[in-house]
């Protein structure tokens, strides 16, 4: 038989590290983050205009297939890629892999909103200091920047592992939808509490369908969402930039 034996100061610091990445993740999946998430919808807004959207049902239909179909495929797997890029401070993979993503935005708005994020982002992570100069200086090369370049830069920066960095991104995600929902549908606040409990567990099957998919299986084929966004550009009432 083996016996293990950890130590006080051994446990202890493993928790201290541990909390340290939770609240590192928190601060970044938190609403309070100033980089406009709040003013997005993406597409959601559209969704609704057009009747797809119309009670908590139906919006937690539409943003479950967004989690399942749009970001498990796309987003989450590429800050997962971007993370490993910012470990190896990849200057030149970094900028093809962000020039890729933003061309594949369905959308002027949709561009323009990851973009902006994505420079609000990088500002806030200069500001503060995170990270290492060297990469620091790698990310004030990369213009424009994307939102999940910039946000696998901070998770990266905080040491934060990569499935927990793209679980924090997706509960990001989903709570902005639903206080999207929220507002534009509208729904009570228990509505936009049970979207959000309903999708725990696929938040954790995205993040694991993320970190098995490599680059060349990335997906942002989401048509129903490019059609949709680029009406929501001319629409005549709107609450939200996308």
């Amino acid at each position: 038989m083996t016996t293990i034996i950890r130590s006080a100061a051994t446990i202890t610091t493993t928790t201290a590290m541990r909390i340290a990445e939770l609240t590192a993740l928190l601060h970044l999946a938190s609403p309070a983050l100033p980089i406009g998430a709040f003013s997005y919808s993406q597409g959601l807004e559209a969704a609704i205009e057009h009747g797809l959207i119309h009670d908590g049902d139906s919006a937690r239909d539409w943003i479950a297939n967004g989690l399942t179909n749009v970001l498990a495929r796309g987003e989450l797997p590429f800050i997962a890629h971007q993370m490993r890029r910012w470990h190896a401070c990849d200057e030149a993979a970094l900028t093809a892999a962000n020039d890729e993503y933003i061309a594949s935005r369905e959308s002027a708005e949709l561009r323009r909103e990851t973009e902006q994020m994505g420079w609000s982002l990088a500002q806030l992570c200069a500001s503060l200091e995170w990270g290492d100069a060297a990469r620091r200086a790698t990310l004030a090369t990369i213009r424009p920047i994307a939102q999940p370049t910039a946000f696998a830069f901070a998770a990266f920066a905080h040491d934060a592992a990569p499935d927990a960095a793209l679980a924090a991104y997706a509960f990001s995600w989903v709570e902005n939808q639903a206080a999207a929902a929220l507002k534009a549908v509208p729904l009570g606040q228990l509505a936009g509490q049970r979207i959000i409990v309903t999708l725990r567990g696929p938040i954790d099957a995205a993040v694991r369908r993320a970190l098995d998919t490599s680059p060349d299986a990335i997906n942002t084929f989401a048509p129903q969402l490019g059609i949709l966004s680029a009406r929501h550009e001319s629409q005549y009432s709107r609450l939200f930039r996308s």
